[in-house]
């Protein structure tokens, strides 16, 4: 592992975009190297570029504010060869990002993608870093596939899966999940929006959110998946069921699951299955990387905070990259219900990505 790498950013002026650059702004280990955008911010100062579109907290870091913005479908290579990797999340076709990011992997330029196209490829690898850090071991089939030495792709899953899947997945691995249903309720920053630039989602709720529901039901598989040869597996053991709707919250995904275990009569208590998220540490906690959460589930007790965990609150533990789980009681209809949540543009886009890229540069991928 070397002291300092060199980053790109593909898609640097959407909203996960910005998010990325106030995460690398000072970050330990990496540096921004290079901004890459639509052609038709290609060759702009990147605060002439974002404009108006800047939505982030804070102002933009002056060490990119000035930085001229490259063109991220045309300037491939060039790009590849100031870099050591690059994170994406470019706003386009879902088989022109396909290709886009197999560019740059066959460029010799690794990808950290918050895209979806690659999240069914068997051999990319789809990471939750405190859950599945193992699939990366797939990474050289896909170099063999790709005819790469360093270049490969690995993604993210989707946002709202953060806000559920890991305390889900934390107890399956000692007490297997049949079935879940959940419900998501997610903010409007999911979409890439604020509510100045959508007034409509003031005081209102949509009940559907075109795709979501499918990722919610599709990726969990793969996440809880198996290396078979050179793919990854999806599981076939948890069914999740799952209804999504867009409510007026800025930042922040809440769920509420229903679940049923493999083996009710033997079912876990609540205290237990609290005390498994309290004690469980993911290899991003092990190596302590930068963004890993120190403590990664928290928990609220349904008897001393029933209402809990909030938005507002819960949103910002440990920088944003924490699960907030709570109100775990038994259901009439399954085992259990319960409510989590996590933030969608830290734990669940940027800061998600900015995670697996650490725990891929401490496990050698990156040199």
């Amino acid at each position: 592992m070397k002291d300092n790498y060199k980053v790109g950013i593909i898609g640097a002026t959407g909203m996960v975009g910005q998010r990325f650059i106030t995460l690398l702004a000072d970050h330990p280990w990496y540096t921004i190297e290079v901004l890459a955008a639509s052609p038709r911010s290609a060759g702009k100062a990147y605060k002439d570029a974002v404009g108006a579109k800047w939505c982030m907290d804070v102002e933009i870091p002056e060490n990119v504010k000035d930085m001229i913005v490259m063109n991220a479908t045309a300037d491939v290579e060039e790009i590849a060869e100031k870099v050591d990797f690059v994170f994406c999340a470019v706003d386009m076709k879902k088989d022109e990002i396909k290709a886009l990011e197999e560019r740059y992997a066959k460029a010799e330029c690794p990808v950290v993608s918050n895209n979806s196209a690659h999240r069914h490829t068997p051999d990319v690898p789809m990471i939750i870093p405190e859950i599945n850090p193992q699939h990366l071991e797939i990474i050289p089939a896909q170099r063999e596939r790709l005819g790469t030495k360093r270049g490969f792709i690995a993604v993210k899953s989707n946002c709202s899966l953060q806000s559920y899947l890991p305390a889900m997945a934390v107890i399956n691995q000692k007490y297997p999940i049949d079935h879940a249903l959940v419900t998501t309720y997610q903010a409007i920053s999911g979409a890439g929006k604020t509510f100045e630039t959508w007034p409509e989602m003031v005081d209102n709720l949509i009940p559907y959110i075109g795709g979501e529901e499918m990722k919610s039901e599709v990726e969990p598989n793969k996440i809880l998946g198996k290396i078979e040869g050179k793919e990854i597996v999806p599981s076939t053991e948890l069914q999740i069921e799952c209804q999504t709707y867009r409510v007026p919250v800025s930042n922040g995904h809440t769920a509420a699951i229903f679940f049923t275990f493999k083996d009710s009569e033997n079912k876990p208590s609540v205290e237990e299955i609290e005390q498994m998220w309290r004690d469980y540490k993911g290899v991003p906690q092990e190596l302590e990387l930068p963004h890993a959460p120190k403590q990664f589930i928290y928990v609220y007790t349904e008897k001393d905070e029933p209402d809990q965990p909030q938005i507002n609150t819960a949103r910002t533990i440990d920088g944003g990259m924490a699960i907030s789980c709570g109100r775990l009681r038994e259901s009439t209809q399954y085992d259990y219900k319960m409510v989590s949540m996590s933030h969608n543009t830290l734990r669940g886009a940027a800061g998600g990505a900015v995670l697996l890229a650490e725990l891929l540069t401490a496990k050698g991928y990156m040199d």
